[in-house]
């Protein structure tokens, strides 16, 4: 029978992800201080089979001779700690008798965690080297659920992305050319009049990137707050955008003596859509980075790109060499058409896919509608499943206004009657809530917000928004039907925010956006400006 070595090994893990090496703490023991029932009952009830081990010798080799006791010496060192390695090697800290640490270092295949290797090979059929190249360290658990279904649709639509960028660049290019040599056919043909000609498109690309620049410093500055809210339909129309901007640099054969207004526009708006694409897209950056490491999503999102890109410029310049799409232009225009719509389909389909656990205004009316027909809220997947990525806000149902002027509330109403009886109402809310009369479309209803308003005030006003559009009472009152919804919202509220909580919903993640303006300040609130 083989000898195993007199030492017992905690098989604990490091904490920190990534580590090269696993770490293990060794405790001299006799042979029998492990029996059977005690190592089956650290690996799960039944008796390990243990891997026959080669004595070696440990501590430093003895002053003198006498080969026989060198290994029985050896086992009277201390026997600090060991590092181990993923390539199978194995380093021993070892205090020798006279206090000095030694340092042995060994390779054995045996030394690595065999259990770690067999579960990573049975949860992933990648082979290791790849999925360390294009993922990030730690995948599945570092990121979020979505992040690999999302990363497999990103690939196809960027490489039809960059199918699109080949054939409009070598149109416009096309057409400098043609320029080029038409100056030179005109009279210009010495190096002086290449030069010139040269010079002027040169120019003239150069303008039309300046133009478009201003795009993206207009969405910035302007637009900044929108993409927190909903990235995934800024995302989308980013590429609507940059698709209407690549349409105008398409066009340009067909009208040449425009081409600087043309090529312009066409930059204006693609500058546009990059201005909504990026920001958008660092969000979702964000939402992956479940474990912190959003540097290594972005790092790892590049390989996936850079990858794309150079299939995609491949299969571009193939397309291009076709002699049916190089001596038609209506053939290239529908290539880039078809491709176009493609790209757009795939960019739809990898959106789809994400499952955000904030919620923003969309998913909020997902889950107040629920409740108030069902009295149950929905998981954070099956609300992004039911989430409408191209829809905008003014377009849902019911109809709510945000951040409306009293004035424009109270429509013919203007008495002080009316906004005595709104405020007692509302005394207790930090908005007020109105609507005007039901028409064939529903009611509409119109909400401002009072100071110190916060995303919890914006969703209890959705909350009772939607439980008068399902309760619409035949009523001429209006203030009976109000008060009705402000006592429904007061009793049922608390239970919607117990189902959002069963249905995994964090509320610190609401992100509802109170309007700037106007704010609504009470009685109360004045005295202080006094």
């Amino acid at each position: 029978m083989e000898e195993i070595p007199a030492c017992v090994l905690s098989t604990g893990r490091g904490a920190v992800r990534g580590l090269p090496f696993h770490f293990h703490s060794l405790a001299i023991a006799p042979e029998h201080m492990l029996s059977a029932a005690a190592d089956a009952r650290f690996h799960g009830g039944a008796p390990r089979r243990r891997r026959p081990r080669l004595r070696s010798c440990l501590a430093s080799p003895p002053a003198s001779g006498g080969g026989g006791g060198d290994c029985r010496e050896s086992e009277k060192a201390r026997r600090l700690l060991v590092e181990r390695y993923q390539d199978g090697v194995s380093k021993r800290y070892i205090l020798d008798g006279n206090s000095k640490l030694q340092i042995h270092q060994e390779k054995n295949e045996y030394m690595v965690n065999t259990l770690e290797e067999e579960e990573e090979d049975a949860n992933s059929s990648i082979p290791r080297a790849i999925k360390d190249f294009v993922l990030p360290a730690g995948f599945p658990g570092s990121v979020s659920d979505d992040y690999l279904e999302y990363m497999l649709w990103q690939l196809p639509t960027n490489v039809t992305g960059w199918i699109c960028h080949t054939l409009v660049t070598s149109t416009l290019l096309k057409l400098l050319w043609d320029k080029i040599r038409l100056t030179q056919a005109v009279g210009v043909g010495s190096f002086t009049g290449t030069s010139a000609a040269a010079s002027a498109a040169a120019i003239r690309w150069v303008s039309k990137d300046g133009i478009g620049a201003f795009g993206r410093l207009l969405i910035g500055g302007r637009f900044g707050t929108l993409f927190d809210d909903d990235p995934k339909k800024w995302r989308m129309y980013a590429d609507f955008i940059g698709s209407a901007g690549s349409i105008f640099e398409l066009i340009t054969p067909l009208y040449p003596g425009y081409f600087l207004p043309l090529a312009s526009l066409g930059n204006l708006a693609k500058a546009v859509g990059r201005g909504f694409r990026d920001p958008s897209f660092r969000v979702i950056q964000n939402h992956f980075a479940e474990s912190g490491n959003l540097g290594e999503v972005a790092a790892k999102e590049e390989v996936w790109e850079v990858g794309a890109q150079l299939l995609g410029l491949s299969i571009g310049v193939f397309i291009m060499d076709t002699s049916g799409i190089k001596s038609s232009y209506p053939t290239l225009a529908l290539t880039w058409l078809g491709v176009r719509l493609l790209h757009l389909w795939f960019r739809y389909q990898s959106l789809s896919v994400l499952k955000f656990r904030t919620v923003n205004l969309k998913r909020a009316r997902i889950l107040v509608r629920s409740h108030v027909a069902k009295h149950t809220v929905p998981d954070y997947v099956t609300c992004n499943e039911e989430e409408n990525i191209l829809t905008w806000e003014r377009f849902l149902h019911p109809q709510i206004s945000f951040g409306v002027p009293m004035e424009r509330m109270l429509g013919e109403e203007e008495s002080s009657d009316v906004v005595d009886r709104l405020l007692k109402l509302y005394r207790n809310e930090k908005y007020i809530l109105f609507l005007n009369p039901i028409g064939t479309g529903g009611a509409a209803f119109f909400v401002t917000f009072k100071e110190a308003a916060t995303s919890m005030s914006v969703l209890r006003s959705l909350w009772q928004a939607h439980w008068l559009d399902k309760n619409q009472l035949k009523q001429d009152d209006v203030f009976s039907w109000l008060e009705e919804s402000v006592l429904a919202l007061e009793h049922g509220f608390p239970d919607f925010l117990k189902q959002m909580e069963i249905a995994g919903w964090d509320q610190n993640q609401i992100i509802l956006k109170v309007p700037k303006e106007p704010i609504l300040y009470t009685t109360t609130s004045l005295q202080h400006f006094s």
